[in-house]
């Protein structure tokens, strides 16, 4: 124990420093304990959970409405800094309380939006110009169609570089490289 801490030890009265230990070993063990969610699958070191679903945090969701507020904070009460207008748009929820979400757009715009004007379908945004939508996963792949940029499609299928989109009756593959609403690192079947 260095000697500030003996000091601040000789001020407490025993019974208190007996408590305080106790207190920070309890603390302690509970750190050292791998976090599991609900059905027993731990949770791995870096994954963050939202405390009111158990989702990750950040991930993608989609609007549901065609009209939706984003606020300072999570309640009525609070400003309206931003009113997204996009039905589908893509967006990433980074923060939950209650039956609030905290969500981000691609320029990072965004603020505190009730649960019930998003949706869990999933949706990217194009942010290439004249983006290939690809026949297979390959980069010599025959193009289906294009999509430019700003464009708002579903969300099919994803392999470590490519994901399959759907958009105005078009599918095709994409680089990942070549739009948002998807992680780095996610697969989907």
């Amino acid at each position: 124990m260095n000697r500030y801490a003996q000091a601040v030890a000789a001020g407490i009265p025993a019974l208190a420093r007996s408590v305080v230990a106790g207190a920070i070993m309890a603390l302690l063990q509970g750190l050292a304990t791998t976090p599991a969610l609900a059905d027993g699958t731990a949770i791995t070191a870096g994954t963050t959970r939202g405390p009111v679903t158990n989702l990750p945090l950040p991930r993608f969701v989609s609007m549901k409405a065609d009209k939706a507020n984003a606020r300072r904070g999570p309640g009525l009460s609070h400003r309206i800094d931003w009113v997204f207008t996009r039905k589908h748009m893509p967006l990433q929820v980074t923060a939950e309380y209650g039956n609030w979400r905290r969500v981000r757009d691609i320029d990072g715009a965004g603020g505190w939006i009730h649960y019930s004007l998003l949706s869990g379908v999933r949706t990217v945004l194009v942010t290439k110009n004249n983006t290939p939508l690809r026949i297979t996963p390959a980069p010599g792949a025959d193009p289906n169609a294009y999509a430019e940029r700003g464009v708002v499609a579903f969300l099919g299928k994803c392999l470590p570089q490519w994901c399959r989109i759907t958009a105005d009756g078009e599918s095709g593959w994409v680089l990942k490289s070549e739009i948002w609403g998807v992680g780095k690192d996610e697969l989907r079947d």
